[in-house]
């Protein structure tokens, strides 16, 4: 369960938040100054933090909570109804469904293609890939490792080639075999942030001319790791593609995680998956009152 494996990723902060409200026989604005730099240094950015620690400081003062207990799990709604974005952070079950994955190379994002076409396929779906990372060497061979694992389709070209035309190949291999899910992979670094703009926007313009009857999603996978780095990236990309969602990466126990909130929070954006572990099966659907359970459950 999503919530079980969560409590080994944020175990240190459910302790400290703990420890910060049995440490004191009064819940006093040095308690809520503690806990933001709790927050702050969970990689929960400052006008997230900010929010959260206002939000809970008015209801104690409204309902005149003192009970340690209540404060925490008062806590751990205010987190949920943050992260929480409803339907958007399902993956749209309209087919047929063309994803472009985007993110840096080394996020985790060949990885997360494949998980992410195990569990289609595990759903009933019909799945195909397309190597349009043409610039990163071995990409497409590694994705490729990735089809035969799962059992999917590869559609790639040489090294170097045009990714626009990897996804026109795509697209016609797709409709005429009717395939459900059509996953991209993308190049994580070109030369410069306008290479990397002009060749996705090139791809969608592929896609929309190509294949305007199906339905689309542009994730973007993020290594958990990095913290507020990952941040950043949704504002890069972000100027670069409509993101439809993102995909969280290595968010085991080396990761602080606070990145979630910040990330639904401050853009707006909805978590449609996590990937907590190496196994293929270890690419979970986000789910808001999980995770704030796994944060706030002892």
């Amino acid at each position: 369960m999503l919530a079980d494996r969560k409590k080994s990723v944020f175990g240190k902060l459910s302790q400290r938040i703990s420890d910060a409200l049995m440490m004191r026989p009064t819940i006093d604005e040095d308690f809520f100054e503690e806990l933001e730099e709790i927050l702050i240094t969970s990689d929960i950015g400052m006008e997230t933090t900010m929010k959260i620690v206002d939000t809970l400081r008015t209801e104690v003062q409204a309902n005149n909570m003192t009970k340690p207990s209540v404060i925490k799990i008062r806590l751990g709604k205010i987190i949920a109804d943050m992260v929480d974005k409803g339907d958007r952070q399902k993956l749209c079950d309209d087919m047929p469904l063309i994803i472009l994955m985007i993110g840096i190379n080394g996020g985790g994002k060949t990885t997360s293609i494949g998980k992410l076409a195990h569990r289609l396929k595990n759903e009933g779906k019909t799945v195909m890939l397309a190597a349009a990372d043409t610039f990163r060497a071995a990409a497409g061979e590694q994705l490729e490792i990735w089809g035969e694992r799962v059992g999917v389709g590869v559609i790639r070209h040489a090294e170097g080639a045009d990714p626009s035309a990897v996804i026109y190949d795509a697209i016609q291999s797709a409709k005429a075999r009717k395939t459900d899910v059509l996953i991209c992979d993308t190049a994580g670094r070109l030369q410069n942030k306008k290479n990397l703009m002009d060749e996705l926007a090139k791809m969608n313009k592929v896609i929309g001319r190509e294949f305007p009857e199906a339905s689309r999603e542009n994730l973007l996978v993020l290594d958990a790791t990095t913290g507020k780095n990952a941040v950043s990236q949704v504002q890069e990309f972000g100027n670069a593609a409509d993101i439809t969602g993102i995909v969280l990466t290595k968010l085991d126990g080396t990761a602080k995680g606070g990145i979630v909130i910040t990330i639904a929070d401050e853009y707006d954006m909805p978590i449609k998956f996590v990937g907590l572990g190496e196994g293929i099966d270890d690419l979970e659907a986000f789910d808001a009152a999980d995770f704030a359970e796994g944060i706030f459950d002892e």
